[in-house]
């Protein structure tokens, strides 16, 4: 079935991951300005507390820490319960903790960037279809990053995103790399994490469609966002290299002026999820690219060759899907 577009101005209930810091809190201070109802997942009772605090709206803060699949199991199970149609799922969150030599675990013994930023995302995802499907225009909203293409700006620096043939996730917890490598490298995960974001987007529209369900499923990429706080995205990778983070944001965000705020970045979701834009069915991949100094352009965009590959989509679905025991 096809789905309608919202009417411009009603109220949707959105579920976004990530809201409690960076580009996700600054999409769910505008969306919860604009009337809608958000749910934000948070990892404990203490963030979520803080983030009531910070945020004003209708919003509910679950507990689920997307770095243990049994604590996603019973938010969802009580989301289910629960029973209220989700209009829009916005998988937002993102770890990265570049500078680190050593592998963090999540509490299934997974490397913990594509714990969280790719398999606790799809097991959130596989278990709320049910209330999206029944959303009113429903859309899935997926956060990725240029630096999955080896051929992007970003993508070109250090080692590129690469999967093979997922060997380490066929392994399973306790793999270094997804691509069974067995040297493990903190800013690889975080690019082969993204690239599973892009393949898990087009692999759950197409199953969606193959089922008759015909939605938009909107991939994009913030660009680079380096905020001048210290808190955001980059908190983890800048509490292991100060100096080298602080010379990164000068020289991207000060000298040469490439990267993007996170209020127009969060700006950028909120539209994505709010529905106010109409996006055909479909997989879209939409990205903010540097056009020139102090300069980016938010469009439609190609990701790459391997986020394209049809197989390889289907295959990290089905891995994903039993490495959580769905």
């Amino acid at each position: 079935m096809a789905v309608e577009e919202r009417r411009a101005g009603a109220a949707r209930n959105i579920l976004l991951t990530g809201g409690s810091s960076g580009i996700g809190f600054q999409a769910a201070t505008l969306l919860l300005q604009a009337g809608h109802h958000l749910i934000i997942p948070c990892r404990d009772g203490t963030t979520a507390s803080l983030l009531r605090q910070r945020l004003s709206g209708s919003i509910d803060t679950p507990t689920c820490d997307l770095a243990d699949l049994s604590s996603i199991g019973r938010c969802a199970e009580a989301l289910l319960a629960k029973g209220e149609p989700i209009d829009t799922l916005v998988l937002n969150a993102g770890l990265q903790y570049s500078g680190m030599v050593e592998p963090r675990w999540s509490a299934q013994g997974f490397e913990l960037t594509i714990a969280v930023n790719h398999l606790g995302h799809q097991a959130l995802l596989q278990q709320l279809l049910p209330l999206l499907i029944r959303g009113t225009a429903p859309r899935l909203v997926v956060t990725a990053s240029e630096v999955h293409d080896p051929t992007s700006a970003g993508g070109k620096v250090g080692l590129p995103a690469g999967l093979g043939d997922l060997a380490g996730l066929r392994q399973g917890p306790g793999s270094l790399m997804l691509d069974g490598s067995s040297g493990f490298n903190a800013e690889k995960a975080y690019k082969d994490s993204k690239l599973c974001n892009l393949l898990m987007a087009r692999e759950a529209e197409r199953r969606l469609r193959e089922q008759g369900t015909l939605l938009p499923v909107l991939a994009w990429s913030p660009g680079l966002v380096i905020p001048r706080s210290q808190g955001g995205f980059f908190r983890y990778s800048r509490s292991h290299n100060p100096l080298g983070q602080a010379l990164f944001a000068f020289v991207a965000r000060d000298l040469l002026r490439l990267t993007e705020t996170p209020q127009r970045a969060g700006a950028m979701l909120a539209g994505l999820a709010d529905g106010s834009k109409p996006h055909a069915s479909g997989f879209h991949y939409l990205s903010n690219r540097v056009v020139g100094p102090g300069r980016l352009r938010f469009e439609a965009s190609q990701p790459s060759a391997e986020a394209c590959s049809d197989p390889l989509a289907r295959l990290l679905w089905d891995l994903s899907a039993a490495a959580a025991g769905r």
